[in-house]
């Protein structure tokens, strides 16, 4: 299996990015819930980050953006809920890949 172009830590990053968002915006709720995210995106099945470097290298990181940007400001709202980081993964995933048929 190849590496991903994208890794776990840059894939953990954007967790990371969006709490401290969250943070700024002084809602410990959402900064909660991302940190949890973060945390549990250690455990990302390897397939899974190799079929999210697959659409983000297809898609391209403006059009990656412009789908992911809503769903983690839902999980910040607390509007969408995950239990884990592959959870979150599998929607975009699944939205992505609506993008590209």
């Amino acid at each position: 299996m190849g590496k991903p172009a994208v890794s776990r830590d840059a894939f953990r990053g954007l967790f990371a990015f969006y709490a401290a968002r969250a943070h700024h915006d002084h809602d410990s709720k959402g900064e909660h819930c991302l940190l949890r995210l973060f945390r549990s995106a250690e455990d990302i099945p390897e397939t899974l980050l190799l079929q999210w470097s697959d659409r983000t290298e297809l898609l391209g990181s403006e059009t990656v953006g412009r789908l992911m940007d809503p769903l983690v400001r839902q999980i910040a709202r607390g509007n969408a809920q995950y239990d884990h980081a592959s959870d979150f993964l599998h929607t975009l995933l699944r939205d992505l890949g609506q993008k590209v048929q």
